[in-house]
């Protein structure tokens, strides 16, 4: 079970070290704020004539407009140094973790004694049962 466990996390680490490091960019060309072209490996395609309808009585944009195409370039730039930094611990760091843990501590360690507050209480002595005598009964 452990060697499992222990293969599948570095499996995980080792697809997490290639993912980091390695870049990528992708390539999107918008028409009239719609999606015409979309590519991984290379520059995306401008759009054609024939995609937008010239029949559309709701387009907002045209051919003819400069303004009405853009295309997009999504980057990621993989990392070359993964060397681990470590932080430094001062006493500001720690000092609301230390307060925290010993206040909670402190709070529950009398839980741990069974007290009972009402243990010596003696219940008044009672001369007619009332509920009876006035017949209101719960129910």
């Amino acid at each position: 079970m452990k060697q499992t466990i222990s293969k599948i996390l570095s499996l995980f680490l080792a697809c997490s070290v290639l993912v980091s490091t390695t870049s990528f960019a992708s390539n999107a060309h918008f028409c009239c704020n719609k999606l015409v072209s979309f590519s991984v490996t290379g520059k995306a395609k401008p759009c054609d004539q024939k995609l937008q309808s010239p029949k559309s009585p709701l387009r907002k944009c045209s051919l003819e407009q400069k303004n009405c195409c853009s295309t997009v370039t999504y980057a990621n730039f993989g990392k070359d140094d993964l060397m681990v930094r470590f932080f430094d611990l001062d006493f500001d760091t720690l000092l609301v973790p230390y307060t925290s843990i010993f206040y909670h501590t402190d709070r529950f360690d009398g839980l741990q004694e069974s007290i009972v507050p009402f243990k010596d209480y003696i219940p008044p002595w009672v001369e007619r049962n009332l509920p009876i005598l006035h017949r209101t009964l719960l129910i």
